[in-house]
């Protein structure tokens, strides 16, 4: 198509900060020209909508509606779970093991002096510490709801699907008989349900049945009385009890509903019809039974409120808590001359950047189009995802997000430490959704107890631990395979409580949730680390790099992980004024710790401490030893070596790739590359996942995982904001793809700060920061002359050093930096 040779996408609802008009619609929209088909395939995929606890797949059928949905507490294993003929024993060890961990501490002590990296070692160590994984369990498809027409029309035109990003509703319409249908669906937070109406330009237009299955995996009951269908039943592995209840109201002078002895309800001639759907079980988040009330009452009663309202009013409520959170971030960058056709959907769009990539004769401004027009939807998908599926209340987001259409899914659809469940996080606070995080800090502290018998009785250790595969029971020990050794994993997530902090400036939840659970953490390993002879520094010992090994003393990973816990856990004391005898303490470990940092013969960051046993020929996902660049801040620009080495091994590793699924390597990859300061290669990788890892949904993919959609938005955030060493980097690794002009607004950045920049060739035109806290603003404008800063009281006093503006701000206030002669 024809169109301006200055064209723009922009996602969010505000303005962008150089005065743009606001977004398009069909920016922010993920639209499509016909029904879905597959849950999972490439193309024509449902549509995801979610409140946190419960997620839903809207199909978008005409001749029948399909509603598959999920929520979140309905999981086998646990307390009850009679998987592997063993009681559930929270992963810790059915019998005490004396000497375990002391022979293969002594074995592997040994492989240090060894070239070649050792190969056996995971097999008799898993046969030492390993054991199978009674009762772990599964996150498990809750139900699906059939709405299935009267009398289905034999034709229909104008079809469109599609979901808004800007009020996360989804709409279906079409054509048929002279007659224009309309389905809304959205999941409602404040009132607890999913919700749809259907619509039609003529009365009495509505008639079909509505039914709802069960998952298949427990007995279960459906019935209808009064247009309500209950769904009941209990895991057969566990017994966990679970009700879902959908409500049908159907309006119009001629409307009828009827209640049916197989469970489902009928409606005929109505002018609209409403369906309220919730769902709940009778598991509870309390070591270690992990079971409360029957469901029904509840689920009941929160059906039973939103029937008293209006759909219309549903909807305002809706629209209100969800535009809240969406609304604060946008984003703009340059689109090609001509841009996309507006008449392509999604499906269309992407079956077009497939073609081009893979064609002999690439059309690279095609490609180059395409990009542009889905980098910033991809981005904005990513906050929604992380809105509809992480709300106070919840349980985190695990693999699947809170989407699951099977009883047995991939990796259980679990909680995975070494990478997964933090990357969901990433965008958390940088995007300006802090209130996300709220379901991954009471999932944290709820391991607290648990991991506190792990760490007495598998390693003879204080404090608390758990390994990186978890689940909503408790499970902080064991897996049966060698892979899954870790327990500085939970070094990992606690950064995720630091990083918050970091952002906020909250001193009560620092205070009262991140220190406590950091303090006792590092406890732990003051008992569990040991020093290494070779170099007399403190060591963890079995470590393993994930997932590939060796069970080695000190790999770059676990020496990494554990000092980040560590050094922030002495600066969160410091930041409170407490504890000063126990952090001298912490301060000695730290001094004698093995920091993880070494170059190797090949000018590589080593991934372990003999450098021979790195491998010029692998592309393997995991990239742990980076660690310290990303998301630590051991590796930062200052540490020139360091980041020279760290480039090196990112290159290996990016060079040597050959995977096609697993997308959240992709998103890791890009997240480190916009660290080096390489936007380049970080939007390649994102346009990577676009085109290799991304369904038509725009959902992750090979097989989906969430992780890959809210890393890459990460990444993309990653590019226009860092913050290191205390300042706040603006545009640090910039595409030169969108170097041309741009902007963004409601991007956060350490110490309470909410910025918004707009740029032309490269160069911030305008920066706008707000002061959540007051204290001193750092900032590396990339401005390269001098600069204003003014704010509502007229032209404020700052200082220029070594590229950095400092000046000093109130809470509340909002400042301008422009250059000086702007």
């Amino acid at each position: 198509m024809l169109g301006p040779a200055r064209a723009s996408a922009e996602t969010g609802v505000a303005p962008a900060a150089a005065g743009g008009a606001p977004a398009a619609a069909s920016d922010l929209v993920l639209w499509y020209h016909d029904p879905a088909q597959d849950w999972q395939g490439y193309l024509y995929n449902p549509l995801p909508i979610g409140n946190g606890a419960m997620g839903a797949m809207v199909f978008g059928g005409v001749a029948e509606e399909h509603i598959q949905f999920n929520e979140h507490t309905l999981w086998t294993g646990g307390p009850g779970s009679a998987q592997g003929g063993q009681p559930y024993n929270f992963g810790n060890w059915y019998a005490p093991r004396p000497g375990a961990l002391e022979t293969v501490r002594t074995t592997i002590q040994g492989e240090l002096s060894s070239v070649t990296r050792p190969d056996d070692s995971a097999t008799w160590g898993a046969s030492m510490l390993c054991q199978a994984a009674n009762g772990y369990g599964a996150y498990q498809a809750f139900g699906d709801a059939y709405i299935a027409l009267a009398s289905p029309p034999t034709g229909y035109t104008s079809y469109r699907r599609q979901l808004d990003l800007t009020t996360g509703i989804t709409t279906t319409s079409y054509e048929a008989g002279g007659v224009t249908y309309q389905r809304e669906f959205l999941a409602s937070y404040p009132d607890a349900v999913i919700a749809g109406r259907f619509s039609g330009s003529t009365p009495g237009a509505q008639s079909f049945t509505v039914t709802v299955a069960p998952p298949g995996s427990g007995p279960a009951t459906v019935t209808a009385a009064d247009g309500r269908i209950t769904l009941r039943g209990s895991l057969s592995d566990n017994g966990m009890n679970y009700e879902a209840q959908l409500q049908v109201l159907a309006g119009g002078t001629q409307a009828k509903v009827a209640s049916n002895a197989d469970g489902s309800v009928t409606v005929t001639t109505a002018d609209t019809v409403v369906l309220l759907l919730t769902a709940g079980t009778d598991y509870a988040a309390s070591y270690p039974a992990y079971r409360g009330a029957d469901p029904r009452k509840r689920v009941t009663a929160v059906l039973d409120a939103a029937v008293t309202r209006p759909f219309g009013a549903l909807r305002e409520r809706h629209l209100a808590d969800y535009r809240e959170l969406f609304g604060r971030v946008s984003l703009r960058i340059p689109q090609v001359a001509g841009g996309v056709d507006p008449s392509l959907d999604i499906d269309d769009r992407m079956n077009l950047l497939d073609q081009a990539m893979t064609s002999e004769a690439a059309n690279q401004d095609e490609i180059t189009a395409l990009n542009r027009n889905l980098e910033p939807l991809l981005f904005q998908f990513g906050r929604y995802l992380l809105i509809s599926s992480s709300r106070p209340g919840s349980l985190p987001v695990n693999l699947q997000g809170v989407w699951n259409d099977s009883t047995a899914p991939p990796w259980n659809s679990d909680y995975t430490t070494n990478i997964n469940l933090e990357m969901n996080y990433w965008p958390a606070e940088v995007t300006n959704l802090t209130e996300t995080t709220a379901p991954l800090f009471d999932f944290i502290e709820g391991l607290r107890e648990p991991g506190r018998i792990t760490a007495k009785e598998m390693f003879g250790a204080g404090g608390w631990t758990a390994m990186n595969h978890l689940n909503p029971f408790g499970y902080t020990g064991v897996q049966p395979s060698p892979t899954e050794w870790s327990p500085e994993s939970t070094g990992w997530l606690l950064h995720s409580m630091w990083r918050y902090y970091r952002y906020t400036g909250d001193r009560e939840f620092l205070a009262t949730r991140a220190y406590p659970a950091m303090r006792e953490a590092t406890e732990f390993w003051l008992d569990y680390l040991i020093t290494d002879p070779t170099d007399e520094k403190l060591v963890v010992s079995p470590s393993y790099s994930p997932e590939q090994g060796p069970y080695s003393p000190g790999c770059s990973y676990s020496q990494m992980v554990v000092w980040d816990l560590v050094s922030n856990t002495i600066e969160a004391s410091k930041e409170l004024g407490t504890d000063a005898e126990y952090r001298g303490k912490l301060q000695l470990t730290l001094d004698n710790l093995d920091p993880g940092l070494r170059i190797g013969t090949w000018s590589q960051l080593q991934e372990w401490k003999v450098s021979s046993w790195d491998d010029t020929n692998s592309g393997h996902r995991h990239i742990s030893h980076l660690y310290g660049l990303f998301p630590g801040s051991q590796i930062t620009p200052s540490t020139t070596d360091l980041f020279d080495a760290a480039r090196v091994s990112l290159q290996v590793r990016t060079d040597n790739d050959t995977e096609n699924g697993i997308g959240w390597r992709l998103a890791l990859r890009a997240n480190l590359w916009a660290s080096l300061r390489d936007g380049n290669t970080a939007l390649a990788e994102v346009d990577h996942q676009i085109w290799r890892n991304v369904l038509g949904n725009m959902l992750n993919n090979d097989p989906f995982q969430i992780d890959g959609n809210l890393g890459s938005t990460a990444a993309m955030a990653r590019m226009l904001i860092q913050d290191s060493e205390g300042v706040t980097e603006i545009l640090p690794a910039l595409p030169p793809q969108w170097a041309e002009y741009g902007s963004f607004t409601g991007l956060r950045a350490h110490g309470g700060f909410v910025v918004d920049v707009s740029w032309d060739n490269g160069v911030p035109t305008m920066i706008r920061v707000q002061s959540g806290n007051g204290g001193t603003a750092r900032i590396r404008t990339g401005l390269p002359g001098a600069v204003t800063v003014s704010a509502s009281g007229g032209t404020m006093p700052h200082q220029v050093s070594d590229a950095i503006l400092v000046f000093a701000t109130r809470a509340g206030e909002t400042y301008e930096i422009r250059p000086a002669d702007a």
